[in-house]
């Protein structure tokens, strides 16, 4: 597992407007967490289809259709990145090419407020 790796994920339980059920993950956390086995969690951004979430600014990243192996366009949500453990990640789906990946990280300093 690396840093911008696309993963399904079962992001249940979840409660209120988090985003929840079976849903495409992008791996956002330090890539020194990510190879050692024994740290459990990983940082990641899902990802959504809703139109509706498209419209949220700087923090909703859109993703084409064929992003990272993606069957249909959606949305990483970088206002909504959370801690996930590595049970919880099913299969991969594909690796976000560099240039998106750098909006990703846009859109986690624009939610985190590091710029």
């Amino acid at each position: 597992m690396r840093r911008g790796d696309v993963f399904w994920a079962d992001l249940s339980p979840r409660t209120g407007s988090e985003q929840q059920g079976r849903r495409p993950v992008i791996i956002v956390s330090n890539d020194g967490f990510n190879r050692t086995l024994g740290w459990r969690s990983l940082i990641v951004v899902p990802i959504s289809r809703s139109t509706g979430q498209a419209r949220r600014g700087p923090t909703a990243v859109p993703l084409d259709e064929g992003t990272a192996g993606l069957k249909s366009p959606g949305v990483a949500l970088c206002h909504q990145v959370t801690t996930l453990d590595r049970a919880k990640l099913r299969d991969r789906i594909g690796v976000l090419a560099g240039g998106v990946l750098a909006q990703v990280d846009g859109g986690l300093k624009a939610a985190l407020d590091l710029e």
